[in-house]
């Protein structure tokens, strides 16, 4: 039993073989398929440490289902995806994907009945939309040579950057030159670390007529003067060289501010900042960050879910797939202390809300439920003396 038996199962395998080609027909001119671009920009340290950093805080979603529909697939599902990830997991992964490839499928992991019990993302190879009995179908291929065909209703298409196709996002080639930007400077880098630590001379050369008379001497002088283990410290020639010069090479590097057009190349297309990439963003700098890029994935993700786990009918009546987050964890802590003073003296958060926001987990036997408004800070659900004044629960 392998990874791709547990999630497709036989039938979704056979029938990928069984499948005509017949492309779905969509109003772009373009073919319906989707090709994968090799991960060729995630070999880049810059690009993988924003893809990173990303990902790492759409991770920490949490996922939670509501409604009544389908009571033991949200059983399932509130205990992680599928039996192999957990949540951050999962999450952490279809990120990654969706930035490197702007294209992430998600699919149904499915018993040996055709029940549904859980959801995987997958890396084909190749992904394309066919028309099988007069509906539309998506046929994965993998690297390893197998393939599965699934109904595009019981799948979930997420995109970045979507234009010419009406189903999968664009390829990242916008970045090419940027990647060879990043790839000459770390070459330049590498080249000056290794003329710095090197000697290089030129010098007319006497008594010797023949090439490879030339060529000898030139290594016997390399090898006794000029590598790491040669000794003495002391350079000396002999009167068969005139006009000697040392070759001061000075090998192109990248300056700053053309190094910060780069890293803003590199920025843009992802949504991060150097305070993101370096954990230092909190408060408003983390809200814009979560605003840009975690929220769109999170309001996308939960969209996508939905609609493939759950029928229209059971969506109208409330039943839903939702990823949050608890934005106010990443203030400041003089940030938090404000907020926590002002929402719970109004009664507007409880003391379980607040507690969240400092990382500490709910009062038991419920207390944490209760609500107070400021004044003597009574118990909003008491009653008041309209003689005494004084709190008749107190």
């Amino acid at each position: 039993m392998s990874l791709f038996d547990n999630i497709f199962g036989g039938k979704a395998a056979a029938r990928a073989d069984k499948m005509w080609n017949t492309f779905w027909k969509t109003f772009s001119a373009y073919s319906p398929v989707f090709t994968n671009w090799g991960g060729q920009l995630y070999e880049s340290e810059l690009v993988r440490a924003a893809i990173h950093a990303r990902a790492s805080h759409i991770s920490k979603l949490k996922v939670e289902v509501s409604g009544s529909a389908q009571p033991k697939l949200q059983t399932r599902l509130r205990s992680g995806p599928n039996e192999f990830q957990t949540w951050g997991q999962f999450l952490y992964r279809t990120s990654t994907i969706l930035d490197v490839q702007n294209t992430a499928f998600i699919v149904p992991v499915q018993d040996a009945f055709g029940g549904t019990t859980g959801i995987y993302t997958v890396l084909p190879s190749r992904c394309e939309l066919l028309d099988y009995h007069g509906e539309p179908w998506l046929r994965y291929r993998f690297s390893d040579g197998s393939a599965a065909a699934i109904e595009l209703a019981s799948c979930g298409v997420m995109t970045r950057m979507q234009y010419s196709d009406d189903l999968f996002g664009e390829s990242n080639r916008a970045l090419n030159p940027t990647m060879e930007l990043i790839h000459v400077q770390n070459q330049g880098i590498e080249q000056g670390v290794k003329n710095a630590a090197s000697f290089r001379f030129m010098a007319k050369m006497t008594n010797f007529a023949k090439e490879k008379d030339i060529a000898k001497e030139r290594k016997r002088f390399d090898r006794e003067n000029l590598q790491a283990d040669s000794s003495g410290g002391l350079l000396l020639f002999p009167n068969i060289y005139s006009d000697i010069k040392q070759i001061d090479s000075k090998p192109f590097v990248v300056d700053a501010d053309q190094m910060n057009v780069i890293h803003t190349n590199v920025y843009n297309n992802f949504g991060v900042t150097d305070d993101i990439l370096q954990n230092k963003a909190y408060g408003d700098a983390w809200s814009a960050f979560y605003e840009g890029a975690v929220e769109q994935f999170a309001i996308q993700f939960s969209d996508v879910v939905t609609a493939m786990l759950f029928t229209g009918t059971e969506r109208a009546h409330g039943t839903c797939l939702m990823a949050t987050a608890n934005r106010l964890q990443y203030m400041s802590n003089a940030e938090k202390l404000n907020v926590s003073q002002g929402m719970m003296d109004r009664g507007i958060m409880n003391r379980d809300e607040i507690r969240e926001m400092w990382n500490l987990k709910p009062l038991p036997n419920g207390e944490g439920q209760k609500y107070f408004i400021r004044g003597e800070y009574y118990e909003s659900g008491s009653k008041i003396d309209s003689g005494t004044g004084q709190n008749e629960g107190a």
